[in-house]
């Protein structure tokens, strides 16, 4: 079982959106059979099969072991992967696209950009798998408190002139056997609040939140 796999097919999508197969997904973390199964999500058997079977069939769920009890074969399944990512892929016809309205301030544009990288990463995690090579990547997570929207405009000038600098330092476009390397830098506000608690304010794409009050 690997950590992450990302779901590019529709119909595979589709299985794993159901509600019932996406519990089955989550108890499959853990090897188990259609009796132990529909123990656990209170189904019959019959029906776990059923589910089992579709979620398989999309490689979703994977063939363990067999296991011979009397004149019954026992089939020990479990989810390819601890969770899943939907990628932009399945819905292509309807994929953002971030070259179609580039705007460093919206959070929309932003959001573009995040589903082109679940899109790519996702397929080159494929290809490596496939040539059985290590797939070269970088990442970074953080969170920074910020005491003004002023002081947070000031951070991302400065960073976007560091990573520029950075980026006017490496890039080489007639290295030979050089490779081109995708760099995604994202500033967004942390959620700190339920998802059906309502905002302080309605704030526009892209613009700066209200100031906090005068103490």
């Amino acid at each position: 079982m690997i950590d992450v796999a990302v779901i590019e097919d529709p119909a595979a999508a589709g299985v794993s959106l159901d509600p019932v197969r996406a519990r089955l997904l989550a108890v499959l973390a853990e090897p188990g059979s259609a009796t132990t199964l529909a123990a656990r999500v209170g189904l019959s058997r019959q029906k776990v099969n059923y589910h089992l079977r579709a979620l398989e069939r999309h490689g979703l769920v994977e063939l363990v072991e067999e296991r011979r009890k009397g004149n019954v074969t026992e089939r020990i399944v479990q989810a390819t992967a601890a969770s899943y990512v939907i990628s932009p892929a399945a819905l292509s016809a309807v994929e953002p696209d971030p070259g179609r309205a580039p705007d460093q301030l919206s959070a929309r544009w932003l959001l573009a950009l995040a589903a082109r990288l679940v899109r790519e990463v996702g397929e080159l995690i494929k290809r490596s798998t496939r040539a059985r090579q290590r797939l070269a990547t970088f990442a970074l997570d953080g969170e920074i408190r910020f005491a003004s929207a002023a002081d947070r405009a000031a951070f991302a000038e400065e960073l976007g002139a560091c990573i520029n600098g950075l980026v006017a330092k490496y890039h080489d476009e007639e290295a030979p056997g050089g490779r081109p390397h995708r760099l995604i830098v994202a500033l967004h506000p942390s959620l700190t609040r339920p998802a059906d608690e309502p905002a302080p304010g309605p704030v526009a794409d892209g613009a700066a939140p209200p100031a906090p009050p005068e103490e």
